[in-house]
């Protein structure tokens, strides 16, 4: 294969999964400079280790892996942080309901919010679990058991359910 042949078909792949970089990138960065600086770090990390790709796994599955570790990296070297940027784009496309949007709309707001305030790998986690990834493609990306997994997305679950417990009291 020629260096222009697997030039295209890398930038076919980062085409069909750019919902990942975005994703990620609107998880960990609050402005729209830092997300564009993290998106510019993940696709350049992901074209300098193209060679560690095993075709034995899936393009996303290696893709959410490289993603996830640029940018808990670029996280922790910029830990001032603190708006709340979307998860996804799809939880504010919420249909409005007989006087429930604006409550609705407040809790995707707090468990954004919830969700920010985690750990890295517990926010990766909750990332890749909204996305409604397995437990077996989660311990691929994250690189930790299934089993490891589901206990770690229960206590997550059962942390974020104790959090708006206390809000609604």
């Amino acid at each position: 294969m020629n260096q222009t042949h697997g030039k295209e078909n890398f930038l076919r792949l980062i085409e069909e999964n750019k919902r990942i970089i975005f994703k990620i990138c609107n998880a960990y960065c609050s402005n729209k400079h830092d997300r564009e600086d993290l998106a510019q770090e993940i696709i350049y990390q992901l074209w300098k280790s193209a060679g560690s790709f095993n075709s034995d796994f899936r393009f996303s599955t290696w893709m959410y892996r490289v993603a996830l570790n640029v940018a808990i990296s670029f996280y922790r070297k910029a830990k001032n942080i603190k708006a709340i940027v979307p998860i996804s784009d799809d939880l504010n496309h919420v249909p409005e309901t007989s006087g429930t949007h604006h409550i609705h709309e407040e809790n995707i707001n707090l468990l954004q919010q919830f969700i920010h305030e985690l750990r890295e790998l517990d926010r990766a986690l909750m990332i890749l679990y909204l996305e409604e990834k397995s437990h077996r493609d989660i311990s691929e990306i994250i690189g930790i058991s299934e089993t490891n997994v589901a206990t770690r997305i229960s206590r997550i679950k059962e942390k974020l359910k104790q959090r708006f417990a206390n809000i609604n009291q």
